[in-house]
């Protein structure tokens, strides 16, 4: 027994040491927020896999729109400022990290007067040194760890939220060259109205020259053929305008970008989404969320060890001399020591601060649940546009092939005499209506998809997958390039 008190009174010093390197991280630890998810979608969805690394843009089978996604990738600007905030965060938790060890510095001065310490001497006084200073504070609150581990946790959030920049930048150049398409098919069906147009008016002058019908055909012709010539110039500014959007995601100087005519383009297949609760562990901007709830929680802990007394050793080790000839042979100077530094009053300060730090957790909690909200919403707004537009599309397919047929029809009824002219002006009125409606229908329906793979989360493409690829998969045989000068359309 005897032996065993000697051992623990010998160890007792180790122990002391050993409590005041670990000590205790005040301030509460982080637990997963606890969020509602639904239990189904209100559109029926089918089980799916992991659909993170899917390239869903390739879907579209479209070589084209695969070449202004890799290069938005390589280029796009925003991009690059998510990878330097990651390395930002990456630095940071270095920098941080640095506080839980000593600090050894390096000093040296020299001095001569006849003041030392506040009073005159009647001597003269010279004094060269040269000494290695150390100090550390000991973490005994964990208040280093607990800012290590926010930083840590920053870098995860930033590494998150390049994924999420990297999903919203592939969503919007596939959904910006969606409605490049549309502007070019709606410009092809101006132009090809007015070209109609124009022929119809050259008809209806030759009957009124000769007294068949009234001027009045000819000027509802008129209105027409100008109607059609006006739409050609919207479209064409909308079309540069989209060029020029689509040229700031690809990280670019605006230029045309080249198309095959009249490309209708290709939607997804259906796509299964598997169950709600899914969403959590695959949208880049919830789990960013979480890792910014979670550093914040860290700060917390930050806060409440700043109320705490620290506790620092320092010690310094070194040579000084009064004469800069004996600096190395009058022998070294050292001293060692601790510090207690603790607040007493400091009128709530400290107390606010923990405060702080406890609302701003409590915010990002709620920036967590409403990032959470939002993602269910999207995903449930997406499929509802899949099934609605789908349903639209069909339905206006079968109107516009209506109103073709109506307006070959009523071209011959004028033809004959049976009908007036006016006939003739409202089914091309409502077959150039219908053909808009159509091409702006499709690229609704198909941008309908994307927005539902940006809401799933897919699509995340890892810079080592991409590095792996010798070859880059191409849909298609693909042709079809880039250039920065293009002719708009090509055959």
């Amino acid at each position: 027994m005897n032996a065993i008190k000697m051992t623990s009174k010998r160890l007792a010093p180790f122990y002391m040491v050993l409590l005041m390197l670990t000590g205790c991280a005040v301030g509460p630890d982080f637990k997963d927020p606890v969020v509602e998810a639904p239990e189904a979608y209100r559109t029926a969805a089918m089980p799916t896999g992991a659909v993170e690394d899917l390239k869903w843009w390739t879907l579209f089978e479209d070589p084209l729109l695969y070449d202004l996604v890799t290069t938005a990738l390589e280029n796009n600007r925003d991009l690059k400022i998510a990878l330097s905030r990651i390395e930002q965060a990456r630095a940071t938790v270095g920098f941080t990290r640095a506080d839980q060890y000593p600090r050894l510095d390096g000093e040296a001065g020299a001095r001569t007067g006849n003041v030392n310490g506040g009073s005159r001497s009647p001597d003269t006084q010279s004094t060269v040194y040269l000494a290695a200073p150390l100090n550390w504070e000991i973490d005994f609150w964990g208040k280093f760890k607990r800012s290590t581990e926010a930083a840590r946790d920053d870098l995860m959030a930033s590494e998150y939220g390049l994924k999420a920049v990297q999903l919203a930048l592939i969503s919007d150049v596939v959904r910006t060259y969606h409605q490049l398409l549309d502007f070019h098919r709606r410009l092809a069906i101006s132009e090809s109205t007015l070209t109609s147009r124009i022929e119809s008016l050259k008809i209806i002058q030759q009957r009124f020259d000769k007294g068949i019908i009234s001027e009045l055909d000819v000027n509802q012709a008129q209105i027409q053929k100008e109607i059609a010539a006006g739409a050609i110039p919207l479209y064409q500014r909308s079309i540069a305008k989209t060029e020029n959007g689509l040229a700031i995601l690809l990280g670019r100087l605006p230029e045309t970008v080249r198309i095959k005519k009249n490309l209708r383009g290709t939607p997804p297949p259906d796509i299964p989404v598997g169950l709600p609760a899914n969403i959590l562990t695959r949208r880049p901007d919830i789990l960013q969320a979480s890792y910014l709830l979670k550093a914040q929680t860290e700060r917390i802990g930050v806060a409440e060890a700043l109320r705490l007394p620290a506790i620092s050793l320092t010690g310094t080790l070194g040579i000084a001399s009064t004469d800069l000839g004996a600096v190395t042979t009058e022998g070294g100077v050292w001293s060692i020591g601790g510090r207690l530094l603790g607040p007493i009053v400091d009128f709530s300060k400290n107390k606010r601060r923990v405060e702080i730090e406890e609302q701003k957790t409590q915010q990002a909690l709620y920036q967590y649940e409403n990032t959470v909200l939002t993602a269910f919403r999207e995903v449930d707004d997406a499929l509802a546009e899949i099934a609605t537009y789908r349903d639209e599309l069909a339905a206006i397919d079968r109107q516009q092939k209506a109103a073709k047929n109506a307006n070959d029809l009523s071209k011959e009824r004028y033809d004959k005499g049976v009908s007036s002219y006016l006939e003739v002006l409202e089914t091309e009125r409502t077959l150039f209506s219908a053909e808009l409606q159509q091409s702006d229908l499709q690229q609704q329906y198909r941008n309908a998809y994307v927005n539902l793979y940006k809401a799933l989360g897919g699509g995340w493409v890892n810079q080592a997958d991409r590095n792996e690829q010798t070859e880059p998969e191409r849909p298609m045989n693909a042709t079809t390039q880039l250039a920065p000068t293009a002719v708009n359309v090509i055959e």
